[in-house]
């Protein structure tokens, strides 16, 4: 067995004896339906920390020569199919991981890769390979020669595509040599399974057709591997009982990517929270926040106001299809949302075609690269959110006044307009952080009307109260508290504590002031 040439099952291995594993190998049931098929090359393009690499070790140790794996799959789904042993370890395989391959190489990589994987090659058949001899043709031999069909997988692939979009000369290098191992004539005899993993889809370029003939799964449109890439939520409702977690507190935190009709959670940050028992954005620290502030800064009309909208809970139209699939080439506000779909700062709702921030770790991401990035007036408003949030709780009533003026002025300023939906959307943003704590609810409906905003503390809460959150424009703020009491809107959160907090907020348009009266009402 060999690093590149026919792999050991020792990363799988691994990752299967983890106290944390949940069982994805229905995708090789998927991958067997492919093999020497006409349609036998696969394209997997998801968001960071998704599986992607650990289902490309799955796969290295099911179809590796080089290794022995039956008692590693037995008891684990792939095993109950009637092609299990027919494919198990019967194949020659090849894995490169690109991102690793290209670290710390430029012009010479794909020389340097060659010969890692010659020198694999040749000790494994005891064969002498010369590092300048043509890929596919040399593939080609070793399977006539074996009488063995390959399954060739390449993970991370386009990273150079993402790092050397500079160099166009050595793009297209290396897409020929994609196009050797996956379309070429000799491929067609020597490939039983073609599989390849990124962050971005393939990309559009004119005149290369390497890899214009693989089946393509993304963040938008993920098919029916959907399942195999992340924590879908009966799993994670599983987890959460077996470490004893809030279930509601994981999904505001880890839920919201909507792939495909499911709703699928980040595996790195949902395993990260079981094993701390903690619940927070493991995510941040394995993203690129500039990434994040490069997108959605650029200077395209209405990104701004969709951007906000998106942070205080909506959702926002896109187009997706135009996009290069390049993160240099992005040509409009359709562009940048999309990017930002692929690489999971955003979710997608494929029947509406809206984009979303998907949960409330994603939502934190954004907070902090805001921090430094250009867009300091919302950071600063974002910054004073726990502060308004405890101020509430403590009932100190003039300063969540004064800190409302502060989130009403800067998302007015973005807005355009000074109306009673910008009050209701600053009051949302003003209280950006509760969702940590609340699951918070715009438009409750009470059986006598609607409660404007309700904060409905969840069991981990650490006993904060629930609220009411009641809006008035041009009148008082006693008439909000008023209307809470006459219309009992405190009835829908029995239950959540014996004690609500009533908080009326009035905005004058004039003076443009804010007044607030918050009250502690007592279940009776």
């Amino acid at each position: 067995m060999g690093t590149y040439f026919n792999p050991s099952n020792g990363g799988f291995r691994k990752a299967s004896r983890d106290e944390i594993y949940i069982d994805k190998t229905g995708l090789l049931n998927i991958l067997n339906r492919r093999l020497m098929a006409e349609k036998n090359c696969i394209s997997v393009s998801h968001a960071r920390r998704f599986g992607k690499s650990q289902a490309a070790r799955m796969i290295d140790a099911y179809y590796s020569r080089g290794c022995d794996s039956k008692e590693l799959f037995t008891g684990l789904k792939i095993s109950e199919s009637e092609d299990f042993l027919k494919h198990l370890n019967k194949y020659n395989v090849i894995h490169i991981d690109m991102a690793s391959m290209t670290d710390g190489h430029s012009d010479d990589f794909l020389e340097n890769m060659k010969r890692k994987l010659y020198e694999d090659i040749n000790e494994e058949l005891n064969t002498e390979i010369n590092p300048v001899q043509d890929i596919s043709e040399t593939i080609n031999k070793i399977y006539k020669k074996t009488k063995t069909a390959f399954v060739i997988i390449i993970d991370e692939w386009d990273c150079v595509v993402r790092n050397f979009s500079n160099t166009p000369t050595l793009v297209h290098e290396y897409l020929q040599f994609l196009h050797s191992l996956f379309k070429s004539e000799e491929s067609q005899e020597f490939l039983a399974l073609g599989y390849i993993t990124g962050i971005l889809p393939i990309k559009k370029i004119e005149d290369e057709s390497a890899l214009n003939n693989f089946l393509e799964y993304t963040m938008i449109d993920s098919g029916n591997l959907t399942e195999y890439f992340g924590f879908t939520e009966k799993e994670v409702e599983m987890l959460c009982e077996k470490y004893d977690m809030n279930t509601d507190s994981v999904k505001e935190w880890y839920n919201g990517y909507l792939i495909d009709g499911q709703h699928m959670y980040n595996p790195n940050s949902v395993y990260n929270a079981m094993m701390r028992k903690k619940l927070d954005s493991y995510w941040r620290n394995t993203s690129a926040f500039g990434t994040i502030n490069k997108f959605i800064t650029m200077n395209f009309e209405g990104l701004k106001k969709d951007v906000m909208t998106m942070l205080e809970g909506g959702k926002v139209s896109v187009i997706t299809d135009k996009f290069q699939n390049d993160l240099s080439v992005i040509n409009s506000r359709d562009d940048a949302l999309t990017a930002l779909i692929h690489l999971g700062y955003l979710g997608y709702d494929n029947k509406r075609r809206k984009a979303f921030i998907p949960n409330f770790e994603v939502a934190t991401a954004f907070h902090l690269a805001l921090e430094t990035g250009k867009w300091s007036d919302i950071a600063d408003t974002l910054t004073r959110c726990d502060e308004i949030l405890w101020a509430t709780i403590d009932g100190e009533s003039d300063k969540v006044a004064e800190l409302l003026e502060l989130s009403h002025d800067t998302y007015t300023s973005i807005l355009k307009y000074n109306d009673e939906n910008a009050l209701s959307c600053a009051i949302t943003m003003a209280y950006f952080t509760a969702p940590a704590y609340y699951t918070v609810i715009r438009e409750l409906p009470t059986g006598k009307g609607f409660a404007d905003i309700a904060l409905i503390p969840r069991a981990d809460s650490g006993n904060k109260p629930a609220m009411i959150i009641e809006l008035k424009w041009d009148k008082n703020a006693d008439t909000a508290i008023r209307q809470i009491k006459e219309k009992r809107y405190t009835g829908k959160l029995k239950g959540y504590g014996k004690e609500i907090l009533l908080v009326g907020v009035n905005y004058d348009k004039e003076s443009r002031k804010h007044e607030c009266i918050i009250e502690r009402w007592e279940e009776s």
